[in-house]
C-alpha cells in the first residue's frame, strides 16, 4: 500500500501529467510545484529558523490549490516540532491581477489582491483579515513571491492594529519537482 489516496479527479503539481493546464494560469503557472528549504521567522516567541514544504497544484480549473508546511528548526538545524501551517487558493484575475486566499490552523483568514509585477514575481496586499478571538492580532499584510535563479523566495510582511507593517517569514525554497 502506498499511502497515496486516488481521487476520482485528480490534480497535480506538475504540467506534463494530469489535468490540462487551464488558460487562467499563464500568470502564475511558474510557480506550480513542489518546493522544499528554509527560513527566517518573527514573532513574539524571538527569531528562529525553518523548514518548510510548499505545494501549488492544479486540477484543470483556472486556480492554483496551495499548501504550505514548515517545521522549527534550532540554529544548528536540528528539528524541534511542527511550526506554521496555511493552505488556500491562488486565483489569477485577468492577465496580471492574482487573488489569494490563506487559512491557518491558528484562527487567521487571509483574503489577499495583486498583481504579477513580472513573469516569475508577484506582490499580494491583504484586502481582508478575519481573526477568531484568540488568532494573532494581525490587522494587514503583504507577501511578495519570486521565481530568482530558480528558487522560490518570498517574504510576508504583517502589521498588528495600526502599527507598521514587520518581516514576519521569509524563505528561500527550491524545486523538487
Amino acid at each position: 500500500m502506498s499511502g497515496e489516496t486516488e481521487l476520482p479527479v485528480p490534480d497535480t503539481a506538475d504540467v506534463r501529467s494530469g489535468p490540462e493546464v487551464a488558460p487562467e494560469l499563464l500568470s502564475v503557472l511558474p510557480l506550480l510545484g513542489e518546493w522544499h528549504g528554509e527560513g527566517q521567522a518573527a514573532g513574539t516567541g524571538g527569531d528562529h529558523r525553518f523548514g518548510q514544504w510548499v505545494r501549488f497544484a492544479h486540477d484543470g480549473r483556472g486556480f492554483l490549490a496551495y499548501e504550505s508546511r514548515t517545521w522549527r528548526l534550532t540554529d544548528d538545524g536540528k528539528i524541534m516540532g511542527p511550526d506554521v501551517r496555511e493552505s488556500g487558493f491562488w486565483r489569477p484575475v485577468g492577465e496580471d491581477d492574482v487573488e489569494l486566499l490563506v487559512v491557518g490552523p491558528d484562527g487567521l483568514v487571509e483574503i489577499y489582491v495583486g498583481t504579477a509585477r513580472t513573469t516569475t514575481s508577484w506582490e499580494l496586499t491583504s484586502d481582508v483579515v478575519a481573526r477568531t478571538p484568540d488568532a494573532p492580532e494581525v490587522s494587514r499584510s503583504v507577501r511578495l513571491y519570486g521565481i530568482v535563479e530558480g528558487a522560490l523566495m518570498y517574504a510576508i510582511d504583517r502589521a498588528v492594529g495600526e502599527g507598521e507593517l514587520r518581516p514576519t517569514m521569509s524563505a528561500r525554497l527550491e524545486r523538487l519537482r
